[in-house]
């Protein structure tokens, strides 16, 4: 497990170092909606791929921007998940709020997971049944149980229509939460409610390469993963409310219940 951990966050600091060469000098294109993809995007993929490759070579590979990503990954083998660039939109306008995130999936499991911030040097990265860290620093989830006490953040795709049910669930975290924030990364979302730095955080349209990892670190930490509108959390489908403590989450999904899709 030790190695397959190390892989993990060597995979992800790989693709990081590549963000951090090309920042500045990529050109992006739309591949759908207000959805951007960079030449970046595609080199820090190849380079995680390289590293993990290299390890494991008859492990399989889901990453964003694999051509065949939506054929459907084979489960019955050991599966990595990655994000070879969480925050496109942020990189591309030198927003420095991004990160690249890979995880190792068995069967229905998410047993390792790294996000790496390559601006800060911070690599966020949980085992199952190991605890959370960042660097080599154990963390946790803040103590805060109240929205109203909540620093919140939230994630919506893109361009929201004005009558989207996304909006009303903004609104309605706005008018009870002490702030709210839309930062851009789905993926450091998750390392921040799992470091304490937010309370709460929630998503309706995310893929699983945005949060494979970032579940495991928040539940790691001792937080919460709870789906909004489904039975039980999908990976395939996430969404999701992540809280620090069992009690917001509570009170965050009493507040989305009344709240259509």
């Amino acid at each position: 497990m030790q190695q397959l951990a190390r892989v993990c966050q060597d995979a992800a600091k790989a693709g990081g170092e590549v963000l951090l060469k090309m920042r500045g000098k990529i050109e992006a294109r739309e591949k759908g909606p207000a959805d951007l993809v960079t030449e970046a995007d595609i080199a820090s993929q190849n380079a995680i791929f390289d590293v993990i490759s290299k390890h494991f070579p008859d492990h399989e590979l889901l990453g964003e921007e694999s051509s065949d990503s939506q054929s459907g990954p084979d489960y019955s083998k050991p599966s990595w998940i990655v994000d070879p660039l969480d925050g496109t939109t942020n990189y591309v306008h030198g927003l420095e709020n991004y990160s690249v995130s890979v995880a190792l999936r068995e069967a229905n499991q998410i047993i390792t997971g790294a996000i790496y911030d390559p601006v800060r040097g911070h690599c966020y990265h949980a085992t199952h049944g190991s605890g959370a860290f960042l660097n080599d620093m154990p963390i946790r989830c803040s103590s805060v149980n109240k929205l109203s006490d909540s620093l919140v953040s939230a994630s919506f795709s893109p361009r929201v229509p004005r009558n989207s049910p996304e909006i009303d669930r903004f609104l309605a975290v706005l008018d009870q939460c002490q702030a709210l924030r839309r930062l851009g990364s789905a993926a450091l979302n998750l390392c921040y409610v799992a470091s304490g730095k937010l309370d709460a955080y929630w998503a309706t349209s995310l893929k699983q390469w945005d949060v494979a990892a970032g579940v495991l670190i928040v539940r790691e930490a001792g937080g919460c993963i709870a789906p909004i509108g489904q039975q039980e959390f999908d990976l395939e489908k996430p969404r999701f409310v992540a809280t620090s403590q069992p009690d917001l989450r509570d009170e965050m999904l009493h507040l989305f219940a009344s709240i259509g899709d």
